[in-house]
């Protein structure tokens, strides 16, 4: 059976706000937070987005690590929710507003590394553009590969990720598809880049995820954290993991027992109108169901069918597999 690693963000088990509500529920100290994840039979860990607030809460943060036991599965920078990042982050051309997000970026490292976690993670939701004859491309995204390469030199023993989306809060980014984010890897060159994974943003941009996750294996073994959650391929609607695509996600946990990732999976969704603790809980649950339909399954033959390359036989092993069968 494989071991489970399953982490989410702290925010998540809160109140969720939308374009319209500010929040659907009462807002929560950061103890309770952090006791509601606890609380969580199935997570063993947190990622944080270090946020301007967070960033002056950061000895709270650590104690309740240490109080509660949870680990730090990954700490991402936040250069998306800061108006000052209107026109890009690490991708900007004004100098001082690319500085300021290596800054936060750099601190961000640092912290990571007080907490024991050697993941980081930038969303570069802001580095990307709107309308035509807006962005220089060619220089813009050549500011982005230099900054990932500073953040790559400072710190070489942290993972430093790339979470891609095709578009959102921009409406285009440019380290927008999987394609586009292992480009970014080859041309910075250096081992410890790698990609951040969500499942949402890979269904959003019309990807198979599972083939997602295949070819960073393929082309330089790049995936080094994930996040999970559902939509309807139309929007991020960050929903409960499996209550949409569950049997593309059956496809994506084999893939990942095919390549061999050894990380966390983070729970990413924005539960709205839910109780953000209990729709957690129930991600984690069919998480877990999930893996457990490829625990039962056999590997060997799930190969065998995909070398055959016949729809009829894979038809019959999705059923299969949903069954939950031992072969």
């Amino acid at each position: 059976m494989n071991q489970r690693k399953y982490s989410v963000f702290i925010d998540n088990v809160a109140s969720c706000n939308d374009r319209y509500c500010g929040a659907y529920g009462r807002s929560y100290t950061m103890e309770e937070k952090f006791d509601r994840v606890k609380s969580i039979p199935l997570l063993s860990a947190v990622d944080i987005v270090l946020s301007p607030d967070f960033m002056n809460d950061k000895e709270r943060i650590r104690e309740n690590v240490q109080r509660t036991g949870l680990k730090v599965a990954a700490v991402a920078v936040d250069t998306f929710a800061d108006p000052v990042f209107q026109k890009g982050s690490f991708a900007s051309t004004d100098s001082g507003i690319r500085e300021l997000a290596m800054q936060r970026a750099r601190e961000a490292i640092d912290f990571a590394k007080s907490v024991g976690c050697s993941i980081f993670t930038t969303w570069p939701g802001q580095d990307g553009y709107d309308y035509l004859f807006q962005a220089d491309y060619i220089k813009e995204r050549t500011l982005f590969q230099e900054a990932m390469a500073e953040l790559c030199d400072y710190s070489p023993d942290m993972s430093i990720t790339m979470e891609y989306k095709i578009k959102e809060p921009r409406t285009h980014s440019y380290i927008s598809t999987v394609g586009m984010a292992l480009l970014m890897c080859e041309a910075v060159g250096r081992d410890n880049l790698g990609i951040a994974l969500d499942y949402g943003h890979a269904a959003l941009g019309y990807e198979t995820p599972a083939e997602s996750a295949a070819i960073c294996k393929m082309y330089g073994d790049r995936l080094k954290h994930i996040h999970i959650n559902d939509n309807y391929r139309l929007w991020d609607d960050d929903m409960i993991v499996g209550s949409v695509h569950t049997l593309e996600f059956v496809e994506f946990i084999y893939w990942l027992r095919r390549t061999g990732y050894q990380g966390y999976m983070t729970l990413d969704q924005f539960p709205y109108r839910e109780d953000g603790r209990d729709a957690v809980a129930e991600s984690a649950e069919w998480l877990d169901y999930l893996e457990s339909l490829v625990d039962n399954a056999d590997m060997d033959e799930i190969a065998e069918v995909i070398k055959k390359n016949d729809a009829i036989a894979a038809s019959r092993l999705m059923r299969k597999l949903l069954q939950g069968r031992i072969a």
